[in-house]
C-alpha cells in the first residue's frame, strides 16, 4: 500500500475506535461504522496533515480506504 494509505489509516486510528483487524484497503467507512461527524473530522485531519482538501461530497461512507488514498494521491499530484 501507499504512504498515503498508511497516513489515512493513522488518521482513522486516531479518530475512530475501529478494531485493527477490520481496517483493510477494501473496507468502506460504512463498514467501519464511521459516523458523519467522524467523516468531517477525518476530512479536516486529511487537510491539516496531508495538505489536501477533500470535499464533503467526495468523502462518502461507501468509499473504500484504498479509493480514499487514491483520491488523496490524485489531489496531491495536481
Amino acid at each position: 500500500m501507499s504512504t498515503t494509505y498508511d497516513q489515512l489509516v493513522a488518521i482513522l486510528a486516531k479518530l475512530h475506535d475501529a478494531p485493527a483487524g477490520r481496517i483493510r484497503p477494501d473496507v468502506t467507512f460504512a463498514g467501519l461504522d464511521v459516523d458523519s461527524l467522524t467523516m468531517v473530522e477525518i476530512s479536516m485531519r486529511i487537510e491539516r496533515d496531508l495538505g489536501v482538501t477533500v470535499e464533503d461530497n467526495e468523502l462518502q461512507e461507501d468509499l473504500t480506504l484504498d479509493a480514499t488514498a487514491k483520491l488523496i494521491d490524485s489531489k496531491l499530484a495536481r
